[in-house]
């Protein structure tokens, strides 16, 4: 299995609907940050799916190293 790769050492603003579903990008090679476009293939990683639990604007990690995920919990300050 591939490691995950630092897609960016901030995390990306992301305004999302209650009741949607959206797929986090966890291996960092995804063009189209911080979602997933399947560029995982072969990697062993796969996205990580949640919904929105309310219409908000949130940060969702561009490190890939949160122990929150998909939200930032500050990780990448450490990196």
């Amino acid at each position: 299995m591939a490691e995950p790769i630092i897609a960016q050492k901030s995390p990306y603003k992301a305004d999302v609907e209650a009741g949607k579903k959206y797929f986090w990008c966890v291996c960092g090679r995804s063009q189209k940050q911080p979602y997933c476009d399947g560029a995982h293939k072969d990697t062993g990683l796969l996205p990580k799916m949640f919904v929105a639990e309310k219409t908000e604007t949130i940060w969702l990690c561009g490190c890939k190293a949160t122990k929150n995920s998909p939200r930032c919990d500050g990780t990448h300050s450490k990196l």
